[in-house]
């Protein structure tokens, strides 16, 4: 094994994958430079054909990684704030999700929509939604959303090897976040949660930085409850099993994510245990989500998103 961060193992899968496969190639805004420094360097190992620069046009960047992908290419496409997604919706939502199914599965569309995604860095509305929800509500698209170095290196290979268009969302607030990997190469399969945490009193479903927030909060609250930490690591496919076993286990919930309250991840999630998981549940389960509220700047940022202390509010309300 060996330490890395959250950002360096994002290059390493996209330098991995373009070395071994090279139909590879990664397209958008400033992607030579790296705004957040994931393609970073990779244009002077690669070119400029290979790690392609583009004007200010998000749909353009779609579109043209949508048409590589049906001519047999393995596009990455940088749409470099996840809240740009909603400009070239109509190629990400429209054209990439239904392609496949429209022309009866004849056509495939190998493509990665990658974007950094969340709050933390008080930089506004337009440049700081988590949008998961409105990925995972459009059928045709998968979403891995990684809390770790290990996860975002791993799955971000799956993702640029499957066949389908995936969605890759990183968080700007986990960039610098350390973490070990393999050596040798490795992939994590998609619709496998992973257990950050054991616990036995309370399960707490968490996502991307919610991961690292409720782990946090577990380990303050370890003298009072057990706390169970679950990261689904891909909202699509889910793995709902693992998250029903730890409710059977625990027969308490509560689930965190920073996409909107409503309609959001911590809906979807939610009601899915209860369909699922009802009869082992001991209480009503419990959201964290982002206000119903445009994400403001500055100071008050944090009135808007997810705090610790609404992890530990929804613990113990669920737990009593």
């Amino acid at each position: 094994m060996k330490q890395t961060i959250y950002l360096m193992a994002i290059r390493e899968a996209l330098d991995e994958e373009m070395e071994r496969d090279e139909k590879v190639f990664i397209i958008g805004e400033n992607v030579q430079q790296g705004t957040f420094g994931t393609t970073s360097t990779l244009v002077q190992k690669f070119g400029p054909e290979r790690v392609m620069d583009t004007p200010l046009a998000e749909t353009a960047v779609a579109g043209a990684a949508v048409g590589a992908a049906m001519a047999g290419f393995r596009p990455v496409a940088d749409m470099m704030f996840a809240d740009f997604m909603y400009i070239a919706g109509d190629e990400i939502m429209i054209k990439a999700a239904k392609w496949h199914f429209l022309h009866g599965g004849k056509v495939s569309v190998p493509l990665v929509l990658m974007a950094a995604m969340g709050g933390g860095m008080k930089i506004g509305a337009e440049h700081s939604m988590c949008p998961e929800s409105i990925i995972m509500h459009t059928a045709g698209l998968k979403l891995a959303i990684p809390s770790t170095p290990y996860d975002a290196k791993g799955l971000l290979k799956t993702a640029i090897r499957d066949n389908n268009p995936v969605v890759f969302f990183y968080h700007k607030g986990l960039l610098g976040v350390p973490g070990e990997i393999p050596e040798e190469e490795y992939l994590v399969p998609f619709g496998q949660a992973d257990v950050k945490r054991e616990g036995s009193d309370v399960t707490v479903v968490a996502t991307s930085r919610m991961v690292h927030l409720s782990l946090a909060v577990a380990e303050e609250l370890k003298d009072k409850v057990s706390v169970e930490v679950i990261d689904p690591r891909t909202l699509e496919p889910l793995d709902i099993d693992t998250i029903i076993a730890s409710v059977k286990k625990t027969g308490r919930v509560v689930v965190a994510d920073e996409d909107n309250r409503r309609c959001g991840v911590t809906s979807e999630i939610g009601m899915q245990i209860m369909e699922k998981g009802f009869d082992y549940l001991d209480a009503p389960v419990q959201r964290v989500a982002a206000a119903d509220l445009p994400i403001a700047s500055g100071f008050m940022e944090e009135h808007i998103l997810p705090q610790p202390k609404d992890i530990v509010a929804a613990i113990e309300a669920v737990a009593t």
